[in-house]
């Protein structure tokens, strides 16, 4: 994903979300502090960008030393998170990034709790 002149590469089984601003305000439409947005464990967000997944082994190469041979084809179990989603995760398993002034949270996939996804009828 690029932001700005930078590009921003997911590893693993991670994801880069953009957190919900809605948030940050209550019912009523008070702006309330950030103490009391901290205090959640359970935030929310869209997700922009999603990693390739874990990578899996090679069942076929029973070898005593693996390292000695270079494999090009990698295999992944790809997350179920996908661009577009919005999702809620724990709070406390993300990190902050700020990248040309816009807030991103790094979240790996087991700290996700559910993901809403929109559904288009083809």
């Amino acid at each position: 994903m690029r932001v700005g002149k930078r590009k921003i590469i997911i590893i693993g089984d991670r994801v880069l979300i953009r957190p919900d601003d809605s948030a940050e305000k209550s019912p009523a439409g008070l702006y309330l502090p950030p103490t009391v947005r901290e205090k959640e464990d359970v935030w929310g967000g869209v997700v922009v960008e999603v990693g390739p997944g874990l990578p899996l082994s090679d069942p076929n190469s029973v070898e005593e030393e693996p390292w000695k041979t270079a494999s090009d084809t990698v295999r992944y179990i790809p997350p179920q998170a996908e661009t577009g989603d919005y999702a809620l995760f724990l709070k406390k398993a993300s990190v902050e990034i700020n990248v040309e002034e816009n807030k991103y949270l790094i979240v790996p996939q087991a700290a996700i709790l559910v993901i809403i996804r929109d559904e288009i009828a083809t």
